[in-house]
């Protein structure tokens, strides 16, 4: 593989930046590519001439778009900086991710430095022969002295490679630019072997870069995205980009996404994208990420902006940045027809259903929840003491939408509070609580106060059946559904493994005194297999009491638990009976489409 070197750089208009560049020398940087099999970069990064007596040098120690202190510095090995002649300067570790280079004149600074990158699921860094995914927060150090002055990047790859970003290209391949550090943090690089696709929405140009091989259909996938691009309408009357990335990866078994300021990466395994479950898993996601792109990126809560990306940033309205977010996804997919209204409302049934199995809703608010993220944890102890900023900010959003709905006879719904969020608080600026209370009063001329601290800032249980009500819809399960007993537990999910994962507070296990991390080896008396676990309960109903033999801190120990019971089955939403014009009325302006059902009550068939 012959490596390729690319110098020559162009100015760059991408992104308004949160602070008017210096007109100084560039930040340059040069990443070395050219031996990936070991999972290993090279990197010179040459910061701009200074009289000061040290310059202090950074990895960040998070990434934009997850809100958790990670250990990047220490995939960093073999620093080294050096003057404008070429002479090691001294330097000293001072932090987990910031190095102090003494200076004893003026003068350029370079630093050099090798980076591990073999974290995929991250979506921080990862290098193989195949590809290079580069989140800068993971590759590129900076120093606070020149982090809002211009960037220039330059890659030395295998000569096979195409190397893509949100960026503005160079003039040759493989070169990036960038307004400033904030910009290059944000906008991360895709280079290697992968299938690219291009398409113009709304005036706006889109990309789309495949890598890995898996069992996806790029003309479904580059349709539907295009699709998506025109119901940013809905929601924002503008665009914070002329061009648009979405970079997807089919792994070996990573999955996730992340929003970045002018793209995003998608990761799904490799043969997860053909089935219709796994399609709208990956297709939501999309949807997701692209409203980041103004809901994150384009404006965001003060605790955010600027990024420090040394430490925690705080705010209790990530509920906002990512639960609304998630609200708003499936409208879009909605609108644009990519999901059927059946799809819409069996995503949010089984939402509902969640949360109502949610023993933490009754402990935690979601402001708390927000300003706990950078700490949290999803074991035993969180299931049942803690809320989730996705799944219950979701839920706070659709109670602030019916909200909005009704208190303004659907003039004004939540999709306004969102566009008067990017009108009026575009960064650099940052909203706060007292904002967004502002902004619901001015929609609907009541003091939200009240209901901030009811459904915000105070642990809250949701009345789903009057709320959709409103719409002419109810929840709950079939007829046919049977109830099943409940032992309030789970387990771990391994083969052949009987561990306990969680016990549901003041269920039947709770009551009994069983742990999670116990370990079942029996039932009255009897062997039980993970697999016989469920059919072995079935033998019982509700009422009933069982021995439980288990080991409890490798102790062997009985239990006994009194059966509750379950409902069996996923619960469905479904129309009213008698229907009103206003409840029709009230759907269409919440969700944006026609009354799906037909007289029977089912589902009207979208049309081919």
């Amino acid at each position: 593989m012959k490596p390729i070197s690319l110098a020559i750089m162009l100015s760059s208009a991408v992104f308004v930046a949160c602070w008017t560049p210096k007109v100084l020398a560039d930040v340059n940087y040069q990443i070395d590519l050219t031996q990936p099999q070991h999972h290993l970069a090279k990197v010179a990064v040459t910061f701009p001439k200074t009289d000061a007596k040290s310059l202090t040098i950074n990895m960040p120690v998070w990434r934009t778009g997850r809100y958790e202190v990670l250990p990047i510095a220490d995939g960093v090995r073999l620093f080294k900086a050096t003057d404008s002649q070429g002479n090691e300067l001294d330097w000293h570790r001072t932090a987990s991710g910031e190095w102090q280079v003494s200076l004893l004149k003026p003068t350029s600074v370079t630093v050099n430095y090798q980076v591990y990158a073999n974290q995929l699921g991250d979506r921080l860094r990862h290098i193989d022969r195949t590809h290079a995914y580069l989140d800068a927060s993971g590759i590129f150090m900076y120093s606070p002295s020149f982090r809002h002055d211009a960037v220039k990047v330059n890659l030395a790859v295998p000569e096979e490679w195409k190397s893509y970003s949100g960026m503005k290209p160079g003039t040759k391949a493989h070169s990036f630019i960038a307004d400033n550090y904030d910009v290059l943090v944000d906008s991360p690089i895709e280079t290697g072997i992968n299938q690219h696709f291009a398409f113009k929405a709304d005036g706006r140009d889109y990309e789309v870069v495949f890598w890995g091989e898996g069992n996806y259909d790029t003309t479904e996938i580059v349709a539907d995205l295009e699709k998506i691009s025109y119901q940013a309408s809905a929601i924002w009357d503008g665009y914070p980009f002329e061009r648009y990335v979405y970079m997807v990866h089919a792994t070996s078994g990573a999955r996730g996404a992340t929003e970045h300021l002018n793209s995003t990466v998608i990761q799904l395994p490799r043969f997860n994208f053909r089935e219709r479950e796994d399609y709208l898993r990956f297709i939501s996601t999309a949807s997701h990420e692209f409203i980041h792109t103004w809901n994150v990126k384009a404006y965001r809560p003060q605790g955010l902006v600027p990024y420090d990306y040394q430490t925690e940033n705080m705010t209790e309205l990530l509920w906002i940045a990512e639960g609304s977010t998630s609200y708003f996804q499936h409208q879009l997919l909605l609108r644009a027809g990519i999901i059927s209204a059946k799809e819409f409302f069996d995503d949010l049934s089984k939402r509902i259903t969640s949360n109502q199995h949610n023993p933490g809703r009754e402990i935690q608010s979601i402001a708390e929840a927000s300003l706990g993220q950078w700490s949290s944890t999803w074991g035993d102890y969180a299931v049942n003491h803690s809320v989730n900023i996705y799944s219950e900010g979701y839920m706070t959003s659709l109670a602030l939408d019916f909200d909005l709905l009704s208190q303004t006879q659907l003039n004004h719904s939540y999709r306004d509070v969102h566009k008067k969020l990017y009108q009026d608080f575009k960064i650099p600026l940052g909203y706060s609580v007292d904002d967004v209370k502002n902004i619901l009063k001015g929609l609907t001329g009541k003091d939200y106060q009240a209901w901030w601290q009811q459904h915000v800032s105070s642990p809250v249980t949701l009345d789903f059946d009057a709320m959709l009500l409103l719409a002419g819809l109810q929840v709950g399960y079939d007829q046919e559904a049977k109830n099943l007993v409940d032992a309030g537990l789970t387990l771990t999910g391994s083969h052949n493994d009987l561990t306990i994962a969680n016990v549901r507070r003041e269920g039947p296990a709770w009551q009994a005194g069983v742990n999670a991390g116990d370990e079942i080896i029996a039932v009255n008396g009897l062997k039980v297999t993970a697999s016989g676990w469920g059919k072995r309960l079935a033998d019982f109903k509700a009422g009933d009491t069982i021995e439980l033999t288990l080991f409890n801190n490798d102790q062997l120990a009985k239990r006994t638990i009194t059966l509750a019971e379950q409902p069996k089955g996923e619960q469905k939403i479904s129309p009213v009976e008698s229907v009103t014009a206003e409840q029709k009325a009230f759907l269409k302006a919440w969700i944006g489409i026609d009354w799906p059902f037909d007289s029977d009550g089912e589902f009207i068939k979208p049309a081919k």
